[in-house]
Order: structure tokens, then C-alpha cells, then sequence
């Protein structure tokens, strides 16, 4: 890697961790913290988890292709100010009808697709898996911490002050965009086309459809599963909200160990194609043992570690696949889609989570994601592996 190289890659995931950071570290006593606002209704609560990526998936397309044209910072920038206005919007909220409109204020911050592309943009095609992995692992160790350090912070805090938490790495990922981050490189075609022309060219490759239907299955997953894993560790083994971090930090801190490996694994034996469906495999035998031993405090555990450690792992393996799949000059709406997908997910799986949950309980969730695992494998079953070429840099 080139300096350059090295301080686009660090700086960036920083900059990712330190915006995920804020937001992971409410999933776990958020459920339970919001059930207590006035007017909430378990269909609420899921709606508040929702609407952040459901503003998220109709605003990273657009984002995401203007920042192929007046540059990622600006976008970056702009979306990170109003990330912290939401932030603090939520914090002072005390009614549900309020976090609503913070989470909705945190779902318009939806840079996620401008900071992918630039990544990408500034790494050679040679260097951008191991960008992408290490950008996947930064963010899975920022999922980690999160995990960790919400229920301790949480004790102190409450969730209102955690809110206020995400508010200010809002500000420090701002200081460090302009500050850190290498300067922009601006990529232009040799003719402009439409964006119409444009996202109907990213949206009939079939490649790129898996993986956008891949990343909407995994957060709806994920974020289904938050709205009753916390729950349920509560209600079926005994475990308070600031006791849960016991349970969280030694799975977290294992999956990480083994996503690590995993990634590097795929790379050296040119295995991803097979990881990658082993992962998806993995996420549903875990849903079900979920669902079959609640009540059992190691297991519970164990189901834990595999979920963080196949969430973790596939996180890392799918936007690395879509910034190779685009056109450079079309990157940015490429990962715009993927990441409306990604947050469209977030807000199905929040939405159906509490639902499933309030009018029937917490194991229907587990069974309802592990049948989105199922489907995630009919899909992925085709995919191609890629295709491993040698590249050279000519200047």
C-alpha cells in the first residue's frame, strides 16, 4: 500500500467506527429504554429502529450519485451534521412521536455509500479487498465495542445519554473528515450520461442484484433480532440491561478473532465464494438454536458468538464484492443502491421484529429470521466466485 493508501483506509474506517460506534451502542438496552417512552406500542418501538433506514434507503441513491458529481466530502460532511442533530433530537426526546423524528434526522445522514465509494476511490483495485476488509473489520470491532461498552455506558447514562454519545463522535468524524482524510479524487467519464441511464445499467446486472438483495436480508436480520434479544435475555434467563454486556463481551470479542481469519482464509485459499454461503448458513442454524434454547444461559451465549461472528464476516465480504462489480465513475450510485437496500433491510426487519413481537412474542422473530436465511441462500446459491486477476498500476 501506498501512504496515501494507508491514511485513506485508516482514516476513513475511523471515520465509519466512530458513526457506528454511537448508533450499535444503543441496540442492546434501546428496546427496552423506548418501551418506557410515552405512547409507545411494541409496533413503535419497531418503527423507531425502522424509520432510520427506511430514510437511509430513499436518501443513499441520491446521495450517493451526487456525490459522484460535486465530490464525497461535501456529501459526507453535510449528512455527519445533520447525523448530530438527530442524535441530540433523540437524546431529549420523551416521547415516542420524538424519537421518531431523531431517529428519521439520523436516517437522513445517509453517507454511507459516499464514504464506501471513496475508499474505494482512493485504493488501487489491487489493494481494495484488503481495503474493504479492513474497513468490514474496523466497523465489526466498532459493532464489538458497542456491544460492550452500551450496557456499562448505559448504567451512568441511561439511553438518552448514549444518544448524546453518538452526538459527539458525530462532531470528532466531522473534524477528521476534513482534517484526516486524503483529498477527494474527482472521476469523470468520457461522456456524462443520465442517471436514469445510469441506475438502469447498475440495476439489470445480476451480480449486483444478489448482493443488494444479500445486504437487505443480513440488516433485516440483524435489526429484527435486537428488538428481542435483549428481551429476551431479560425475560427468559434473568439478565437486566446493564448485566448483558457479561454475555456480550467474550462472544463479541471471539467472533472478531474469527472473522479475522475467516477474511484472511477466503483470500489466501480464494474461498469466498464457499465462506460466504457457509455464513449465510451459519446466521440461520443460529437464529433457530435462538429459538430452541432460550432459556439456557451458555448456549445463549454460544448462539451469540456465531451470530456476531457470521454477521461480522459477511458485512466485510459484500460491499469489497460491490465497489469491484461498478464502473469507477459509477461507484457511487452502485453503493448508493446497495446501501438502500442495506437500510431498507433495517427498517423491514425493525418493523416486522416488533410487530412478530407484539402480537405473538419474542421466539416468532427468531423463526421469521431464520426463514430469511433460507431464502438469502436461494439466492446467493448462483452467485459466481470471483475471479482472481492479476493487476499493474501504470502511470
Amino acid at each position: 500500500m501506498t501512504p496515501i493508501e494507508r491514511r485513506a483506509i485508516f482514516s476513513l474506517s475511523t471515520l465509519m467506527a466512530l458513526r457506528m460506534l454511537g448508533m450499535f451502542m444503543i441496540f442492546p438496552l434501546y428496546s427496552l429504554y423506548a418501551s418506557h417512552l410515552i405512547g409507545s406500542t411494541p409496533f413503535l418501538v419497531g418503527l423507531s429502529v425502522g424509520v432510520y433506514g427506511l430514510i437511509q434507503a430513499l436518501l443513499q441513491i441520491p446521495l450517493g450519485a451526487l456525490s459522484d458529481r460535486i465530490g464525497r466530502k461535501k456529501i459526507i460532511g453535510a449528512g455527519l451534521i445533520v447525523f448530530v442533530i438527530g442524535s441530540f433530537v433523540s437524546a431529549c426526546s420523551t416521547t415516542m412521536e420524538g424519537m421518531i423524528m431523531g431517529r428519521a434526522l439520523q436516517g437522513m445522514a445517509a453517507v454511507g455509500s459516499a464514504i464506501t465509494a471513496l475508499m474505494a476511490d482512493l485504493t488501487s483495485l489491487e489493494e481494495r479487498t484488503k481495503a474493504m476488509a479492513i474497513s468490514g473489520i474496523t466497523i465489526g470491532l466498532s459493532f464489538s465495542l458497542a456491544m460492550l461498552l452500551g450496557p456499562v455506558i448505559g448504567i451512568w447514562l441511561s439511553v438518552a445519554g448514549l444518544f448524546g454519545v453518538s452526538a459527539i463522535f458525530g462532531l470528532i468524524a466531522i473534524v477528521l473528515l476534513f482534517i484526516w482524510v486524503p483529498p477527494t479524487p474527482m472521476i469523470q467519464p468520457k461522456a456524462r450520461i443520465s442517471l436514469r441511464t445510469e441506475w438502469l445499467s447498475l440495476w439489470r446486472n445480476t451480480e449486483l442484484k444478489r448482493l443488494n438483495a444479500g445486504i437487505f436480508l443480513l440488516h433485516a436480520i440483524f435489526a429484527a433480532s435486537f428488538i428481542v434479544i435483549p428481551i429476551t435475555l431479560h425475560e427468559r434467563i434473568g439478565m437486566h440491561g446493564d448485566q448483558q454486556w457479561k454475555l456480550y463481551f467474550p462472544a463479541l470479542l471471539s467472533a472478531f478473532v474469527l472473522t479475522i481469519l475467516c477474511v484472511m482464509l477466503s483470500e489466501r485459499k480464494k474461498w469466498l465464494k464457499p465462506i460466504f454461503l457457509m455464513s449465510v448458513g451459519l446466521l440461520g442454524i443460529t437464529e433457530l438454536s435462538l429459538w430452541f434454547f432460550a432459556d439456557n444461559l451458555l448456549l445463549s451465549g454460544c448462539n451469540l458468538l456465531l451470530f456476531f461472528f457470521a454477521f461480522s464476516t459477511l458485512e466485510a465480504f459484500l460491499p469489497s464484492l460491490v465497489s469491484k462489480l461498478a464502473p469507477p465513475h459509477q461507484r457511487g450510485m452502485a453503493l448508493g443502491i446497495y446501501s438502500c437496500f442495506q437500510f431498507l433491510g433495517v427498517a423491514a426487519g425493525g418493523m416486522m421484529g416488533g410487530w412478530l413481537h407484539g402480537v405473538f412474542s419474542s421466539i416468532e422473530v427468531y423463526l421469521f429470521c431464520a426463514l430469511l436465511t433460507i431464502l438469502w441462500l436461494t439466492i446467493a446459491f448462483k452467485m459466481k466466485n470471483p475471479q482472481y486477476l492479476p493487476n499493474a498500476s501504470i502511470h
